[in-house]
């Protein structure tokens, strides 16, 4: 007969198997580390009072990178005739929280997720953050454990209508965002926009010109205010990041 510790750690491995075979069902690939697997779903709030088990950081640092990679790819095949700028703009519309922990929702990873007893009375198994992260750590167990083959072909599946719909979007994406956030981490000055108009009322063309420090960076067209400065944005995104 085996002593309290051990008969507590071999129900604590039931447990694990237990929801670990539901978790794979889901996400509908087989991870064979199961420990691999319990570390993707456990958040430091539960490390916090669990010493001695890892949290799923380490993974999530590993998942967001093997989605950008994947995503990057899977845009940059499917849209062999779109810039820089317009791939970036796909990367960003698809890889964020909100995205992450929506996938995450609709496989229900919620309940899988270790919380600790005060992050759990505040319902951090519906925070899009804890989620988002969970997802990622997901990710990066499945690339460990099955190869880059596997998580391709998950990253795929989950993410391959969405990378559709921002593509057919993406007139859509604020580019001026992009812009500003970019200048900013690179302490650069934030940028100004210029305007003109041409035609009559009923067919007017604007055309927009974006200066940072007094210097041009990108000119853009359109029907609109708004579409001019938003193609002029991109373009200076797209010479910033070159």
């Amino acid at each position: 007969m085996g002593t309290p510790d051990e008969a507590a750690a071999a129900s604590d491995n039931a447990n694990l198997s237990t929801s670990g075979d539901a978790l794979v069902a889901r996400i509908g690939y087989d991870i064979a580390d199961r420990d691999l697997l319990d570390e993707a779903m456990s958040h430091r709030s539960w490390c916090a009072e669990n010493p001695g088990h890892p949290s799923n950081e380490r993974l999530e640092f590993l998942g967001d990178a093997v989605l950008g990679w994947v995503t990057a790819d899977l845009a940059y095949r499917r849209y062999p005739m779109m810039s820089e700028g317009e791939l970036t703009g796909i990367r960003k519309g698809v890889v964020n929280a909100t995205a992450l922990s929506e996938l995450a929702g609709e496989l229900g990873l919620g309940p899988f997720i270790k919380l600790g007893k005060g992050e759990s009375a505040a319902g951090g198994a519906r925070k899009p953050s804890i989620l988002a992260d969970a997802m990622e750590a997901l990710i990066g167990a499945l690339y460990l454990d099955r190869g880059s083959s596997i998580a391709y072909q998950f990253v795929d599946r989950m993410l391959g209508d969405r990378i559709a719909s921002t593509a057919q979007r993406l007139d859509q994406l604020d580019y001026k965002s992009t812009l500003q956030e970019l200048l900013a981490g690179s302490g650069r000055p934030t940028p100004t926009y210029e305007l003109s108009d041409s035609g009559p009322d009923h067919d007017k063309r604007f055309v927009a010109v974006v200066l940072v420090g007094g210097q041009v960076y990108g000119r853009g067209e359109g029907r609109s205010k708004r579409v001019a400065e938003q193609a002029a944005a991109a373009e200076a995104t797209r010479a910033l990041q070159a």
